[in-house]
């Protein structure tokens, strides 16, 4: 039996710039739709993952260097957590209306915006680095949050839309690791370039060198967007897109979106569970400068290379956490492993930051890293999972949303704690937290959604090509 691709390219094209996985459309065929993959899908996800990089650099390149922003701006250092925790804040507010410009204006949109936003706010740190002048650092600190709001809840739509069954998780994973990648080059670069001196107008000198190295990689970026980035490829990588296209494009309602994923118990029990775990990471980065130094003064450097190693091996977790669950697609049973051990993580890294031995603090922070920032891909597919075919960007939103809920409450509260009774108090309130997350993500149920419709999209045409096959045995019969 045989039958024409629904396309207008020919076979021998597809097989240069993709692969076809299925090639027919509800005709004589059967009921698939068709698909492919094309090569330019890694040009797309790397790109997002670069200026993602951009962005979260700008997040934690204050708070690693702290004690100096203090002493140079002349401000406490709640005012200088409030630089990293205004990117938590802008998100709460602005994550709706932004997820409702993804679904009607598309991921070309949303990237040009934020890199705009991102480019914008690095040129105005530039301006601010005089001690009179933290209101403009803020502003432009304020500018790069908002353009957060434009990319943290990408990569699970991103990976949908340009990347086929087998490889999602895995692209969803390397959309993560460029944020990741930016807050470790966060933790790393801004000790070196913005060393501890005494004199005033050398140390404004060392911070606007930093501001303008931040600005033209900004600059640059945002040009390649502009000429490079793709809105979505012309045919559908998977059967589940095929169909989501069909469904959102004939009677989407965005409101009705939003109600139906609160309803869903399954996903908000995840949308808590994320909440808590990335809150503890986030209250961790902003407040790790601060926890460092009260046990190794002078270490500023050092506190970087932790932040650094918490990160990378985060990386490495993502990787594999994501290559594991493209394999397995055992996503909950992976999600309750990886709560467990970013719990196990913490209170290892809890009871042995006052050792006095810096290696041990490396050792430990690494292994918290591994599990802890390993998760965050984790949870984005879980809940594209519970709740397809619902939008991707709109389930990471309210996931990211979240996180920026607890983020700042964790912070504020572990800083609260370190001030008054130390660094053992302030883990430890993290490690409660953690224990619960761990407990709920234990009770949340595996429906999972998006692998369904992609199995039963798969099987039809066999059912179908079984009939007609009996069919014809039938006839032959009769003759």
């Amino acid at each position: 039996m045989k039958c024409d691709q629904n396309t207008n390219e020919t076979g021998p094209e597809l097989r240069k710039d993709g692969k076809i996985q299925a090639g027919t459309v509800n005709g004589d065929c059967g009921s698939a739709l068709p698909t492919r993959l094309y090569r330019r899908r890694w040009v797309i996800v790397l790109l997002f993952s670069t200026y993602s990089l951009s962005n979260a650099y700008q997040w934690i390149q204050y708070g690693i260097i702290s004690n100096i922003i203090m002493r140079f701006y002349d401000v406490d250092g709640f005012a200088v957590d409030w630089l990293s925790m205004i990117y938590m804040l802008a998100y709460i507010p602005f994550i709706f209306p932004v997820t409702w410009l993804l679904e009607k204006r598309g991921l070309r949109f949303t990237a040009l915006v934020a890199n705009a936003l991102n480019c914008a706010g690095t040129w105005i740190k530039v301006a601010s680095a005089r001690p009179d002048l933290f209101w403009v650092t803020m502003l432009g600190q304020s500018a790069c949050a908002l353009a957060q709001v434009f990319i943290l809840g990408i990569p699970s739509n991103l990976a949908s839309v340009w990347f086929g069954s087998d490889e999602v998780s895995t692209a969803c994973s390397i959309g993560v690791f460029g944020n990741q990648l930016g807050i470790a080059i966060g933790f790393l670069v801004p000790p070196i370039l913005v060393p501890n001196v005494s004199d005033v107008d050398e140390l404004a000198h060392h911070i606007r060198f930093m501001f303008y190295i931040s600005a033209g990689v900004a600059t640059f970026i945002f040009v390649l967007v502009v000429i490079v980035f793709q809105e979505r490829p012309e045919i559908p990588p998977t059967q589940s897109q095929a169909q989501a296209r069909i469904s959102r494009s004939s009677d989407y309602s965005y409101m009705s979106s939003i109600w139906r994923l609160l309803r869903n118990k399954a996903f908000m029990l995840l949308v808590i569970t994320y909440g808590l775990n990335v809150g503890c990471f986030y209250a961790i980065s902003t407040l790790l400068n601060r926890t460092i130094i009260k046990h190794y003064p002078g270490e500023e450097v050092n506190a970087g290379r932790i932040g650094l190693t918490i990160v990378i091996a985060g990386m490495a977790g993502s990787l594999i956490c994501g290559l594991w669950l493209d394999k397995t697609k055992t996503y909950k049973q992976t999600t309750l492993v990886v709560y467990i051990l970013s719990l196990v993580g913490m209170l290892v890294y809890t009871f042995t930051l006052n050792l006095g031995r810096l290696w041990a603090v490396f050792v430990t922070a690494g292994s918290l890293g591994f599990f802890m920032t390993g998760y965050l891909p984790l949870g984005f597919e879980f809940a594209v999972e519970l709740t397809f075919p619902e939008s991707e960007g709109t389930s990471s939103g309210l996931l990211n949303c979240s996180a920026q809920i607890f983020g700042i409450i964790f912070t504020i509260g572990q800083g609260k704690l370190i001030d008054k009774w130390g660094t053992l108090a302030g883990n430890v309130f993290l490690c409660v937290f953690l224990l619960i997350g761990t407990i709920m993500t234990g009770f949340i149920k595996s429906d999972l959604q998006r692998q369904k419709a992609n199995q039963q999209a798969e099987v039809q045409p066999v059912s179908k090509m079984a009939a007609d096959l009996q069919e014809d045995i039938l006839k032959e019969r009769k003759l």
